[in-house]
């Protein structure tokens, strides 16, 4: 009897080791597998050149994985893989299941389309260490607070982490160029981005299965001072995992698994796995707050759009505003299409707080620009610290960009790493150019725009503003 051959459609699970859904298509089709990526314009026309060169080298180290055997369509995923499936007399394709609301709705078109032709489409697993939609309160509802989802969510199961397949006979059909990426992404570049940077970031950590591994076990090695350090943009202490995640060179379980333990910092990276997870959980019960605030209260809250407020966001966006840590970290964003989680915070505090622009405005940058832009993650981070999110007492929160330099960076290590002007002015002083008398700002680099203090109040005022607005109605 001939093999049955299946397709397997790799999409955020881009390896081989601890992939169910895979190890599912090989066994049905007794070895005999086509492994397919499709080149979605849903998804590649929003992101950025940064994001889609990482992509794209994933995608080529996996081709490697697969001794060159990778078929790449380019396309509506119903009509491709239909005709992929024909093509190579396939009955059965088999991937991860998606959680995200583009996603989803992309797997029930698929799902129907094929089904029309006789195909059937299997759905295994999830990015996640436990499926979105999974946790719930005692009561049966979503959990609106990450204290109470965490909870529920330690409890769960957790498989350990499954071996790659074995004796595959990997089948390639009629493939198209990994170029197509690069050809059909960037062209939902919103108008307000003006001329800002668009190219490749110079400087990418490694893609792929294997460096993913090598990178988890040297964060393995150190991970028991995550707790005292993350906070530190300074040093290398998170994990910069987060990439190899957001693509799936490994999974989660497979972190979890690396990093298990007693000790507080592996207590405290579990609980950062932890928020991804929620996050991913909220937008899955609330697919409208990738746009729309989670707080009825912000619905109202003002916020500056004209053509003075573009031009701040964008001195914002280049790493211009003045405020070295800020700087800093949106200069690291345009280097290595990554920054660090406190300075990510920082930033976008400023952008909402400081400059009173919309949120979706920030959340659109990070999203175009970062390596590992997770639409879940990005946007409640963003609402969280926008204080229109799942915070419980949240606008209150502004972080003095100075005051935050001068308690994580105290000796100004990543302030000079990443703005040349200030490599040579020492610490304190590179934390806040210019602010002691008689002190000028360094030759090259801008003065602050705008007075913190001010702008704080200015801010607490729109709150204030907004909650009656709430209250009474517009």
């Amino acid at each position: 009897m001939a093999p049955r051959t299946t397709i397997f459609w790799f999409r955020r699970d881009l390896r081989l080791e601890d992939n169910p859904a895979l190890l599912e298509a090989v066994r049905v089709g007794d070895g005999d597998v086509v492994a397919t990526f499709v080149i979605d314009d849903a998804f590649v026309r929003p992101a950025g050149a940064t994001r889609v060169a990482f992509l794209r080298a994933t995608l080529s180290s996996l081709d490697q994985s697969l001794d060159g055997a990778l078929t790449v369509l380019a396309g509506d995923p119903a009509e491709q893989l239909g005709i992929l499936a024909d093509a190579v007399r396939a009955v059965d394709v088999f991937a991860t299941r998606d959680f995200g609301p583009l996603g989803r709705s992309r797997d029930d078109r698929v799902l129907g389309a094929l089904a029309t032709r006789g195909i059937a489409v299997h759905f295994i697993d999830s990015p996640y260490v436990v499926a979105p939609g999974t946790v719930r309160t005692k009561s049966g509802s979503p959990c609106r607070v990450f204290g109470a989802f965490r909870r529920g969510w330690e409890l769960e199961l957790r498989p350990e982490p499954l071996s790659a397949p074995e004796g595959v006979r990997w089948r390639q059909a009629l493939s198209s160029s990994l170029d197509e990426l690069s050809i059909r992404s960037g062209a939902a570049r919103p108008a307000f981005f003006g001329d800002l940077p668009d190219g490749v970031a110079p400087s990418m950590i490694l893609a792929g299965e294997a460096p993913a591994h090598q990178h988890l076990a040297n964060f393995a090695a150190r991970v028991d001072r995550y707790g005292e350090e993350r906070n530190l943009p300074g040093l290398d202490s998170t994990s910069r995992l987060s990439v190899y995640v957001r693509f799936g060179s490994l999974h989660p379980r497979q972190v979890l698994a690396a990093v298990d333990g007693l000790s507080q910092g592996r207590a405290v990276f579990q609980s950062q796995l932890g928020w991804r997870e929620f996050y991913a959980d909220v937008l899955f019960h609330r697919p409208d707050s990738v746009r729309r605030v989670l707080q009825p209260s912000f619905e109202h809250l003002r916020v500056d759009t004209d053509a003075r407020a573009v031009e701040r966001f964008q001195t914002w966006a280049r790493g211009e505003t003045g405020f070295p840590l800020v700087d800093a970290g949106m200069r690291q964003l345009l280097r290595e299409g990554w920054m660090h989680n406190r300075v990510r915070m920082v930033a976008a505090s400023f952008l909402v707080k400081h400059l009173h622009l919309d949120w979706r405005w920030g959340a659109r940058w990070f999203m175009w620009r970062l390596i590992d832009a997770d639409l879940a993650s990005n946007q409640h981070g963003w609402q969280w610290t926008a204080g229109t999110g799942t915070d419980a007492a949240p606008f209150h929160r502004i972080f003095n960009p100075t005051l935050q330099a001068q308690r994580f960076d105290p000796e100004g290590t990543y302030v000079r790493r990443y703005i040349p002007e200030l490599a040579d002015v020492p610490a304190p002083q590179c934390l806040n150019p210019g602010a002691r008398e008689g002190l000028l700002t360094p030759d090259g680099y801008a003065p602050a725009m705008l007075d913190a203090a001010l702008e704080r109040n200015e801010a607490l005022a729109r709150f204030a503003e907004s909650r009656e607005l709430a209250r009474v109605g517009p």
